[in-house]
């Protein structure tokens, strides 16, 4: 038997929807939505949408469950990755945003989950991308004075 909401709601219908509503919705003329499984799909869209996306995926799709942030360097600009979960409709979606080096600078999320508080503060500490409107944003892994970001592919350590 199959938990309530799934039959009507499969992924297959809802991403179509999503495909369809969200770039409205944000009006991100850069948004991009692509079905990876039958119940995964990615989404990248411009870090001006970010929390808007998010708030609409957890309240119109049932997305609430965010399980991962993380940023990769790509040495022109940085990649942040977010994980979310929708246990009532059994799947899963990946977001994609890119954030330039000179500016690194994105809206926090943790106003709609309240885990991000921690994702967003690793991502911060070594990486050096500043989360607006964070409650708390400090290093967590590291010295608070400590002035570098590690997990950069720029980072050297100084003698």
């Amino acid at each position: 038997m199959m938990p309530a909401g799934v039959a009507e709601n499969p992924p297959s219908r809802m991403f179509a929807a999503m495909a369809g509503e969200m770039p409205k919705l944000l009006n991100d003329a850069s948004f991009e939505f692509k079905v990876i499984g039958e119940r995964t799909a990615a989404i990248k869209c411009d870090r001006t949408s970010i929390l808007e996306l998010c708030r609409q995926l957890r309240d119109r799709y049932a997305f609430e469950h965010l399980s991962l942030i993380s940023a990769v360097d790509l040495l022109d600009k940085f990649q942040l990755v977010y994980h979310l979960a929708s246990y009532q409709n059994h799947c899963l979606l990946e977001i994609r945003i890119d954030v330039p080096r000179d500016d690194p600078k994105v809206k926090s999320i943790t106003p709609l989950w309240g885990g991000a508080n921690w994702h967003e503060r690793e991502t911060y500490d070594l990486m050096g991308i500043v989360f607006e409107g964070h409650p708390d944003l400090r290093r967590i892994l590291l010295p608070q004075d400590y002035k570098y970001f590690p997990l950069r592919k720029d980072f050297k350590m100084e003698d």
